[in-house]
């Protein structure tokens, strides 16, 4: 099937899943209103194979050092899939599944398999990363860019983080676990419980971004939108917290959004 543009409907709800702009939702309406940032470079793009900064676009796999594009000088960030054309697997209504076969820069041969399923309240996203040869470590999250402003009062973010990692200068973890501090941030947190982080833009609609996993970026330091990322690991995850994907057990991660009207 082509990678051009799906739109998903359910009920009031309306969801743009742009395969050949790296697998990105590219807009969320409810009651026509857009959730998220447009642009070609926005919306909600997936974090795949690594999330966040890898120090130095390198990481180690075993006794082999690997090397990435320094997308993000001096470091790599957020994967390469966002930078690929997926194909589309399979469509109707309210759900779709796209697929990315992994390619170079990423040094080994594998698939993501990403689903988007739209209820009239909802939007739950599933990745999963699966190895065609050899085993490898990976990380799976989302980068969503929901506007800041819907028309009324700016959103609110709330949401209770057992710990925040305290991050460097070099915008990377330290390793040191501290107490999570006011915003605004560019920060990661720990959730054990999963991440449950509430948006309210008030008089207007309540979203809750809910995942098992239990680690979330939060990124509130920009004018136009503020980002809640859930992922599989902190950034630096390949070296600090690798998961392997092995030819018996892909990686795999979902993150459910659930809307309210005020």
């Amino acid at each position: 099937m082509s990678d051009g543009d799906i739109t998903l409907t359910a009920g009031d709800a309306e969801v743009t899943v742009q395969p050949g702009n790296g697998g990105r939702v590219g807009g969320l309406r409810v009651d026509g209103v857009e959730l998220l940032r447009q642009g070609e470079r926005f919306g909600c793009f997936p974090m795949v194979t690594w999330c966040g900064r890898i120090r130095d676009g390198r990481f180690r796999d075993g006794a082999t050092v690997q090397q990435m594009p320094l997308n993000s000088p001096p470091h790599a960030i957020h994967g390469t899939a966002r930078d690929g054309a997926w194909r589309t697997a399979r469509v109707n209504t309210d759900e779709a599944v796209i697929t990315y076969d992994l390619v170079a820069p990423w040094p080994y041969t594998g698939r993501v398999t990403q689903q988007f399923a739209l209820t009239p309240d909802s939007l739950t996203l599933t990745m999963a990363v699966e190895t065609i040869d050899s085993s490898f470590p990976a990380q799976i999250g989302w980068h969503p860019w929901f506007n800041r402003n819907l028309g009324g009062e700016d959103v609110r973010v709330d949401f209770a983080p057992a710990w925040q990692e305290e991050r460097g200068a070099d915008h990377l973890p330290t390793g040191n676990r501290v107490e999570p501090a006011p915003g605004p941030w560019d920060d990661c947190f720990g959730m054990p419980g999963g991440v449950d982080v509430t948006l309210t833009w008030p008089g207007q609609l309540e979203l809750k971004v809910t995942s098992r996993e239990e680690w979330v970026v939060v990124y509130d330091e920009q004018e136009a939108a503020v980002c809640v990322e859930p992922q599989t690991g902190p950034p630096d995850g390949l070296n600090s917290m690798p998961r392997l994907v092995t030819p018996l057990e892909p990686l795999e991660a979902s993150t459910t959004w659930t809307w309210r009207r005020l």
